[in-house]
C-alpha cells in the first residue's frame, strides 16, 4: 500500500532547496552510521562513456523497522512551516534527526531502493521505493528475509551524475566530511569502503602526534591532528572518549575559527570521563561525590597542557602562513613606498610587526580587500615611526579579544623591534662605511694591483648605490644589447621581450646597467656606468665610448618612453692632458651641475664624468648627518686584509650589498 509523508511537496522543496549532491549522497552514509553502523559499503557501476549505470550504499546497522514506519519513515518535520537549512549539521552522536537524508538521493538519481533487514523480536525484511518524480509518496513492502544480520542497502538509479563528477567531486567532499569522525572512531573499526577500497584520507592530514599525559595518577592519551583545509562543517574541536573508546563530549577548542587556517582535531581517552559532569564548572557535593566536573585539577591539568600544547603547534604554522601572506602583500602593492636603503630596516620591521599580529590574532587580516590591507598596512607604519606603537595592542583589543598570552607577546615584539630596527641600522651604516674603505683601497693603494674587472666593477656593481638608492641591476658586463634590453623590459613590465637592435655598436660593452621605478615621480631612472682603473687618464676616447652606448640606446624606441630618465656615468681617477674633458665640462657649465658634459631632450639624458676622489667625496656629504648621529668610531672599519680578491669578497657579503642582478634566469 503506498503510504505519503506528511507535507506538502512545497515544503519538501523548501527544506530540501539547499542540498547538493555531494551533501545528499554523505546523508546517507550519515543515516548509517546513525544506524549503529560500523562500516559503510559504496559501490558503484560506470559504462565505457563514463555514465553510472547504478550506485548502492550498504550498511550494517540495525535497518529499518517497517513495523513502526508510521512513525520513523513517514514523518517528514511535524509542520509545514518555512524551515531553512543552510547546510547540513552534525553530530557525533545523532546526525539524521530531522529525517531529511532518505529524500536527499532526488539530487543525484531519479529512484531509490531501500533492501532492509531488521529485529524485531525476529529477523524480519522490506523493500520501500521512492521516485524523485513524487517525493511524497513511498512504496513499503515486506519480503521473505534472504540474511540472519540487521543493515541496509540502497540502490540508485537513472543516475543523473557521471562518473567524473562522483570521483572529483562527490569523494573528496565524503574525505572532508568524515575524516574527523572516522579518527574518532578508529579504534572500534568504523570503515566507508568504495568500491572495495577503504576512503583515504591521509591526504588531508598536514601533521599528527600521539602523546600521554598524567595527573594525580590519572591517565590522559592525546590525539592531535592538524587537516589541510576546512573539514566542511566540522570545525576544529576537542573529543572526549572513555577507555572504552565511546565518544562522551565534544566541544570548540581555544583555537577554533580563529580565521587562520589551523584546522585540527584532538582526540582525548580517558577513564575519568566516565562519570564526567561537563555541564558543570563548580564542585557541587553531589558532582564532588558522584562525578568529575571541569572545576577538578585533574582536567585544569589536562586544559592548560592541551592548550599549550596546541599553540606551540600553531606558532611555526601561522609564521610561514604569515611569510605567504607578506609575499601576497608584496605583489599587490600593499606596503608603503621606501625610497632608499635606510628604509629597508623600517619596512623589516613593519614586517615582522604584521608577522606578530597575525601569530596573535589572525582574524584582524581576515576578509579585507586591497584597499582595507593598504589602509591599515600604512596606519601600522605610521605608529610604528611614531611613539605611539603601544596604541596598537589598544586598537586591537576594541576589534578583537586578544588572549593574556598574546598580548604579552605582541607587547615583547613592540618593545623588541624598534631596538632591531636600531641595530640593523647601525649595522648598515657600518657595512657602507667599510664598503667604502675598501673601494678606496681598490683605487688608491697600488700595492693591491687591483684591477678594472675583478676588482672595482665587481664591488660596484654589487654595492651600486654609491650612485643612487634603490636601483635594480639589469647586466653587468654584458656584451650584448639585446640582453639587456630583455632584462630591462621584464624588469619594467615583468614580460618577456626578445628583439634585435640593429647598431653598429650594438655589441659594446657596458660595465653596470641599473635602473629604477621611482612611483612618486612615476619616472623609470636608468644608470650606465662605465669604470676605469686609477692607472688609467680619461681623455677623449673614454669620453666617446660611453657616448656610442648612449647612441644605441638612444635609437632604441623601448629605451626612450618620455617617462625614462637616463644618467651615464664615466669614472676615472684623472683626467689626461689633453684637457678634452675639461672643455666638455665647461661647456656645459651653464646647466649648473658638476661634472655634467652632455644633456639631451631638455635633461632626459645626462652624461657625467667623475672622479673616484669626487664620488668618495659625494659618499661622505651623503653620509655625514648619521654618522654625527651615531659617533662611529671609523678607524675600526678601515680593511685589515691588504689583499684585494679578499675586499671584495667581503665587500660584496655584507647588508650594505645591493640588489642582485634581475632577468638573468629567464
Amino acid at each position: 500500500m503506498n503510504r505519503e509523508t506528511k507535507i506538502t511537496t512545497s515544503g519538501i522543496k523548501k527544506v530540501l532547496k539547499n542540498y547538493k549532491d555531494t551533501h545528499g549522497f554523505a546523508e546517507f552514509i550519515w543515516n548509517g552510521f546513525d544506524a549503529k553502523a560500523t562500516q559503510i559499503v559504496i559501490d558503484y557501476e560506470a559504462n565505457e562513456l563514463g555514465f553510472l549505470n547504478q550506485i548502492s550504499i550498504r550498511d550494517n546497522g540495525y535497518g529499518i523497522n517497517l513495523d513502526k514506519l508510521e512513525d520513523k519513515f513517514a514523518k517528514f518535520y511535524d509542520s509545514e512551516k518555512a524551515i531553512e537549512i543552510q547546510s547540513p549539521k552534525h553530530s557525533s552522536v545523532l546526525h539524521g534527526k530531522n529525517g531529511v537524508g532518505r529524500l536527499t538521493f532526488f539530487t543525484f538519481a531519479a529512484n531509490a531502493e531501500w533492501d532492509t533487514v531488521y529485529l524485531n523480536g525476529e529477523y524480519k525484511r522490506g523493500i520501500i521505493k521512492i521516485s524523485s518524480a513524487n517525493l511524497k509518496t513511498f512504496d513499503p513492502e515486506i519480503v521473505e528475509v534472504n540474511r540472519i544480520e540487521t543493515g541496509t542497502t540502497v540502490k540508485f538509479n537513472n543516475i543523473i551524475i557521471n562518473q567524473s563528477h562522483l570521483e572529483q567531486e562527490i569523494i573528496p567532499y565524503l574525505k572532508r566530511e568524515f575524516c574527523w569522525f572516522l579518527e574518532l572512531n578508529k579504534t572500534n573499526g568504523f570503515q566507508i569502503i568504495i568500491n572495495g577500497k577503504s576512503l583515504d584520507y591521509s591526504g588531508l592530514i598536514h601533521d599528527h602526534e600521539e602523546f600521554n599525559l598524567e595527573y594525580n595518577a590519572v591517565d590522559f592519551s592525546v590525539r592531535f591532528i592538524q587537516w589541510r583545509e576546512t573539514l566542511n562543517k566540522e570545525y576544529s574541536k576537542f573529543y572526549y572518549l572513555n577507555s572504552h573508546n565511546k565518544e562522551i563530549f565534544k566541544e570548540f577548542t581555544t583555537l577554533n575559527r580563529k580565521g587562520d587556517h589551523f584546522y585540527h582535531s584532538v582526540y582525548i581517552t580517558s577513564d575519568f570521563f566516565t562519570d564526567f559532569d561537563f555541564s558543570s564548572q563548580q564542585e557541587t557535593t553531589q558532582v564532588g561525590l558522584f562525578s568529575k566536573a571541569k572545576s577538578s585539577n585533574e582536567y585544569k591539568y589536562l586544559e592548560k597542557e592541551i592548550n599549550c600544547f596546541l599553540r606551540a603547534k600553531r606558532k611555526p604554522f601561522l609564521r610561514q602562513y604569515a611569510s605567504i601572506m607578506i609575499e601576497g602583500f608584496e605583489i599587490d602593492g600593499v606596503f608603503p613606498e621606501y625610497k632608499n636603503t635606510w628604509e629597508v630596516c623600517r619596512k623589516n620591521e613593519l614586517k615582522e610587526t604584521i608577522i606578530g599580529l597575525y601569530e596573535a590574532q589572525p582574524k584582524v587580516f581576515a576578509n579585507l580587500n586591497i584597499e582595507q590591507k593598504k589602509t591599515f598596512v600604512r596606519f601600522l607604519d605610521l605608529l610604528l615611526d611614531s611613539n605611539e606603537r603601544e596604541h596598537i595592542l589598544k586598537i586591537l583589543e576594541e576589534v578583537t579579544n586578544l588572549e593574556p598570552e598574546e598580548r604579552e607577546e605582541l607587547a615583547c615584539l613592540f618593545r623588541s623591534t624598534r631596538l632591531d630596527r636600531i641595530i640593523s641600522t647601525i649595522k648598515l651604516v657600518e657595512d657602507r662605511f667599510k664598503t667604502y674603505y675598501n673601494l678606496k683601497e681598490l683605487v688608491y693603494n697600488k700595492e693591491l694591483k687591483a684591477n678594472e674587472i675583478d676588482h672595482l666593477q665587481t664591488l660596484i656593481e654589487n654595492n651600486y648605490w654609491f650612485f643612487g638608492e634603490q636601483y635594480h641591476l639589469i647586466t653587468a658586463a654584458e656584451p650584448r644589447f639585446e640582453e639587456g634590453l630583455r632584462r630591462f623590459v621584464y624588469e619594467i613590465s615583468g614580460t618577456i621581450y626578445d628583439r634585435k637592435i640593429e647598431h653598429p655598436d650594438k655589441n659594446k660593452e657596458m660595465d653596470i646597467f641599473a635602473c629604477r621605478q621611482n612611483k612618486l615621480t612615476d619616472k623609470i631612472e636608468n644608470i650606465v656606468l662605465e669604470l676605469k682603473h686609477p692607472n688609467k687618464n680619461l681623455g677623449r676616447k673614454e669620453y666617446l665610448q660611453v657616448m656610442d652606448y648612449l647612441h644605441v640606446i638612444n635609437k632604441q624606441p623601448e629605451f626612450n618612453g618620455q617617462n625614462m630618465d637616463w644618467r651615464f656615468y664615466l669614472v676615472g681617477k684623472n683626467f689626461d692632458t689633453s684637457g678634452y674633458i675639461e672643455g666638455q665640462i665647461n661647456t656645459n657649465k651653464p646647466h649648473g651641475e658638476m661634472g655634467l658634459v652632455y644633456s639631451q631632450d631638455e635633461g632626459r639624458i645626462k652624461f657625467y664624468v667623475k672622479t673616484w676622489n669626487e664620488i668618495f667625496t659625494e659618499f661622505e656629504l651623503k653620509h655625514n648627518f648619521i654618522d654625527e648621529k651615531l659617533k662611529l668610531e671609523r678607524e675600526n672599519l678601515y680593511p685589515e686584509i691588504p689583499d684585494a680578491d679578499t675586499i671584495v669578497k667581503n665587500s660584496i657579503s655584507n647588508s650594505a650589498t645591493s640588489l642582485k642582478e634581475v632577468g638573468k634566469e629567464k
